[in-house]
């Protein structure tokens, strides 16, 4: 797997077992990232990789520009992978990993992100809980990874995409 955009681009990165994570294809990585490009500056914002999976999301935030990126990883494998991984950027860049329950940790953040990205496993009944959890540190946009339909909640769905039987969904808290 590699970054697909940015001053790291191309730079390979380890995944972890695919047994356990399911990391986002790079067709839709650079979806994404093009679709907030044309929202906010990148330059000094901040992303939070909720469920951190390969972490991929961050490293691809931090090579684009991203000032901040804190990602979560519940499972102690996957993390050390990921930490591997991020050992090779943290030189230069604001990167923190924290292992830990998405839900719990960001009930305690307490500071604000630009860019929340949530991407749990799939069918994992989790979606609400977690939009719940990062409504006090979500001050910017919102962007849900889902098969499933989802209730919003306190959100507003300001642009969707559609890829396979996956739902890329850019939200907005009202």
């Amino acid at each position: 797997m590699n970054i697909t955009a940015g001053k790291y681009k191309g730079q390979k990165i380890t995944a972890p077992d695919e047994s356990i994570t399911r990391p986002t294809l790079s067709k839709v990585r650079m979806s994404v990232f093009n679709t907030l490009q044309s929202m906010l500056d990148f330059d000094g914002a901040s992303f939070l990789d909720m469920y951190a999976g390969s972490g991929i999301m961050g490293l691809e935030a931090l090579s684009r520009g991203f000032f901040k990126v804190v990602s979560i990883e519940k499972n102690r494998k996957v993390y050390n992978v990921i930490k591997s991984n991020f050992k090779k950027f943290e030189k230069d860049n604001d990167i923190n990993l924290i292992l830990g329950d998405s839900l719990k940790v960001c009930q305690s953040l307490s500071e604000n992100f630009d860019i929340i990205y949530i991407d749990p496993p799939y069918f994992s009944k989790v979606y609400e809980n977690s939009l719940n959890a990062i409504s006090k540190i979500a001050s910017g946009i919102v962007i849900l990874e889902h098969v499933v339909d989802v209730d919003f909640m306190d959100f507003e769905v300001i642009k969707q995409k559609k890829y396979g039987d996956k739902y890329i969904t850019f939200l907005k808290k009202i």
